[in-house]
C-alpha cells in the first residue's frame, strides 16, 4: 500500500464549494482509478489543507497522479486550490487497522 500527500490551499470563499464537490470527485477518482482504496480531507490549524488517499500500490498511485487529469471532476475540483504545496507518495511498511466494531475507549 502507499499513501499520497497532498498539501494546498484555496481561494478565499472557496470551503464550501470545495466540501460539496468532494463526494463526486471522489466517485469519480475511484470509477477512473480502482485501486484507490481510502481518501481524508484534512484542514490543518494554519487554514491549509491535507489530502490523504490510500492507495493499493505506489506505482498505481503515482500512475493515477500522472493521469488525474482524466477526470473531469478532478480537474473541476482542483480549480478551487489557490496554491499547491506540493505532492509526495510514501510506502506503508507496516500498519494496524482497529477490529470493526471494537469500541472505543
Amino acid at each position: 500500500m502507499a499513501i499520497e500527500l497532498a498539501r494546498f490551499t484555496i481561494h478565499d470563499g472557496a470551503e464550501r464549494q470545495l466540501l460539496d464537490e468532494r463526494p463526486a470527485m471522489v466517485r469519480a477518482l475511484r470509477e477512473r482509478f480502482p485501486a484507490c482504496l481510502a481518501a481524508y480531507l484534512t484542514k490543518e490549524d494554519d487554514g491549509g489543507w491535507l489530502d490523504v488517499v490510500l492507495w493499493r500500490s505506489r506505482a498505481e498511485a503515482e500512475e493515477a497522479a500522472r493521469e488525474v487529469s482524466s477526470v473531469p471532476e478532478c480537474v473541476s475540483w482542483f480549480r478551487h486550490i489557490a496554491v499547491s504545496g506540493g505532492l509526495r507518495h510514501v510506502d506503508v511498511v507496516d500498519e494496524w487497522t482497529a477490529p470493526a466494531g471494537q469500541p472505543v475507549r
